[in-house]
């Protein structure tokens, strides 16, 4: 049963069914508005959670995903990953890239007491592996100028130590061979780059020397060194120089003194050749005309003893003066004659010779064998 007001209403709306009502279409449109700003704004907030979520990692860097500031993981593949939003989870990033540093010129102190300025370069990267990530976030809180300064901290004090290894000749040299840069490079990368690695997480991937050059004392040193050195090539060049050239003059002299004996031994075989073939000629000469090879070796021997400025006063009839007397006409005593002058031509030279000295210290005179002979004739002396 319905109440009077209940079957007032439904008699109303019984009445009214055939008629449209303008609020209420107004009423179906709003709540369509409202659905719709409820699905943009879901499909919204959908979206930024979405986007809290994602973490998009690119080449060339790591994320450390923390959860309330504690790191919970780390990721270093590129690409997208998932996340909790803020605040529950927040992800940091950590260049991976390689990076480089310089420590500036260093005053350094050789092994051999000389100072040089060295100038270093390291190049550096933080590496992928999770630990050595969380040792650079918690060492230097993700800052890589820290993590440089440091680094050149260390550099300094390695270049100190190392060098003290090293001698001037093995920095600088003249001679490629004998500059151990390498080795110095490589024991100073070998000090730092284990002790950085496990204090903050870095590795060193190279050390060079960037610059080397002198102080003023250091550079007189070397100039002098270098000087020396060449200088003592010099000399060692001349030394090789004079030698070859005292090599030369021996076999040039060697070759001239077998040149000389050669020709000597050469001339004396002529000169032995033309006396023999002279002493044929003569022998032939006599053999044809012994009176004109008498009269010609008289006069040889006559042209040998007396010069320009002798005088001799001699017997005419002696061998070879005899000559000047018969002349050549007078064969038969020429040919006695010879024989004579043949057997003593050494003993009348002699004779001739002592009394041709005699007579050119007592020109006026004769000798005292002449006086004995011209006494035995009967003949006064003067």
């Amino acid at each position: 049963m319905f109440t009077d007001d209940e079957a007032a209403n439904n008699g109303g709306t019984s009445g009214r069914e055939g008629e449209s009502d303008p609020g209420e279409g107004r009423g179906r449109d709003d709540r369509a508005r409202a659905l719709l700003r409820t699905g943009v704004a879901t499909l919204i907030l959908a979206a930024a959670i979405a986007a809290a979520c994602i973490v998009m990692v690119p080449a060339g860097q790591a994320d450390v995903i923390t959860r309330f500031g504690n790191p919970v993981r780390v990721i270093t593949q590129p690409g997208l990953a998932w996340k909790l939003p803020a605040p529950f989870e927040s992800a940091i990033p950590v260049d991976l890239r390689l990076r480089t540093t310089s420590t500036g010129l260093q005053d350094v102190g050789l092994r051999d007491g000389l100072r040089v300025l060295v100038q270093a370069y390291a190049a550096w990267q933080v590496p992928d592996d999770p630990q050595q990530l969380l040792q650079f976030l918690r060492s230097v809180r993700n800052q890589p100028d820290e993590a440089a300064l440091q680094l050149r901290s260390f550099m300094n004090a390695s270049l100190h130590i190392i060098s003290s290894n090293f001698s001037l000749a093995d920095v600088v040299n003249i001679d490629p061979g004998k500059v151990r840069l390498n080795d110095f490079e490589q024991q100073v990368r070998d000090q730092v780059a284990q002790r950085l690695l496990q204090v903050y997480g870095i590795q060193v991937r190279q050390v060079g020397i960037e610059r080397m050059t002198l102080p003023d004392e250091t550079l007189a040193a070397t100039v002098a060194r270098m000087r020396a050195e060449r200088e003592t090539v010099a000399a060692q060049v001349t030394a090789e120089g004079l030698q070859k050239a005292a090599g030369i003059r021996a076999d040039a002299d060697r070759d001239a003194r077998e040149t000389v004996a050669q020709a000597r031994e050469q001339a004396s075989n002529i000169q032995a050749n033309a006396e023999q073939a002279a002493a044929n000629i003569y022998a032939d000469a006599y053999r044809r005309d012994p009176g004109l090879y008498t009269t010609l070796r008289s006069l040889d021997t006559i042209g040998q003893l007396v010069g320009r400025n002798t005088s001799l006063i001699l017997r005419t009839d002696a061998a070879p003066f005899r000559v000047l007397v018969d002349g050549p006409g007078a064969t038969g005593s020429v040919q006695s004659a010879a024989a004579q002058a043949g057997a003593g031509a050494a003993g009348n030279a002699g004779n001739a010779a002592r009394d041709s000295a005699a007579s050119a210290a007592h020109p006026v005179g004769p000798t005292s064998g002449e006086r004995a002979r011209l006494a035995s004739r009967g003949k006064p002396q003067p």
